[in-house]
């Protein structure tokens, strides 16, 4: 173990860490499956943040999400009066940070909202048809999502996903707003609008098409020089092509970075910045998700000598 640093060594070493953590929460760090997260993972991220690395969440999770399932865990885990946790929720549009005293103000960027009367369509659309696959998300204050329920199977939900897609998709159109869906260009289409759908393996979100990983990249960014902190390098953890904006935003403003990929299944793209998987820990490729994303997470603990 290396030796504490103490007084101005400590302080320099704060204000310029050897890393920042940028993470996704849903795969990497939380469960897709149970959608909690493992005790483990708590403690290196504890310990990391501790330390001095800045541990930040950009996630498309509500900030209900984060206080519950990561927040509260970590207080729990004996995290220091002193540890500063930023949290970037819905893509960007809201964000709020925490202590061991528990979470400071939450911020909504309103102008990102969703419609609320469009919202209250799909709210009513899944409690009369789709209610037995999947559950409207009551916490979310400027995206609209829906989630699987964690008792159906995937491959039921991902068939009535389909059919939800299409179907809030419509009533976009009824409200007389502009969307597409992720990734799927829709014939005689030149795939312009103010929203998304941006369908995943647990849920659909519906958003301002402002809202992304990259927009969560420049909030962190901010958030940390508004501390005095500017991180030697970044590492950015995801589990889905989206994720990638991160690092994009990032490397873009001249800024070290290295991508985590934890399902590199669903295809690896060419970046000018380094891209790791678990197999760069000689882990197997089956090692995905939150499994990866710990061995990453007790790797650089490990490397750091925390």
């Amino acid at each position: 173990m290396t030796q504490p640093l103490q007084g101005t060594d400590r302080t320099a070493a704060r204000a310029t860490p050897a890393l920042a953590l940028l993470l996704d929460v849903d795969g990497p760090i939380a469960s897709p499956v149970t959608r909690d997260v493992k005790p483990d993972i708590i403690a290196d991220m504890v310990a990391l943040a501790s330390a001095g690395i800045p541990v930040i969440f950009n996630t498309g999770r509500s900030d209900a999400f984060i206080s519950e399932q990561v927040m509260e865990p970590m207080i729990a885990a004996g995290m220091p009066a002193d540890t500063v946790i930023h949290a970037i929720c819905e893509k960007g549009a809201v964000w709020f940070s925490y202590t061991a005293g528990g979470p400071g103000p939450i911020h909504v960027d309103h102008e990102l909202a969703v419609p609320k009367a469009y919202g209250d369509d799909i709210r009513r659309l899944v409690a009369e048809d789709y209610s037995a696959h999947m559950f409207f998300d009551e916490t979310k204050r400027a995206m609209v999502s829906v989630e699987q329920h964690l008792d159906v199977a995937s491959q039921d939900y991902l068939a009535e996903q389909k059919l939800f897609d299409a179907d809030a998709l419509d009533i976009m159109g009824r409200h007389g707003l502009n969307a597409a869906i992720l990734d799927h260009h829709a014939p005689e289409s030149d795939d312009t609008g103010d929203y998304r759908l941006d369908p995943t393996i647990i849920s659909t979100d519906i958003e301002s098409v402002r809202l992304g990983k990259d927009l969560g990249a420049s909030r962190a960014v901010e958030l940390l020089a508004a501390q005095g902190i500017t991180p030697l390098s970044w590492r950015t953890v995801g589990d889905s092509r989206t994720d990638y904006a991160m690092a994009d935003w990032l490397h873009h403003n001249d800024h070290d970075v290295k991508h985590v990929d934890v399902r590199p299944a669903d295809g690896v793209p060419v970046k000018p910045y380094t891209i790791l998987t678990a197999a760069d820990l000689e882990l197997a490729d089956d090692v995905i998700h939150d499994d990866a994303g710990g061995a990453f997470l007790r790797s650089w603990r490990e490397a750091l000598s925390i």
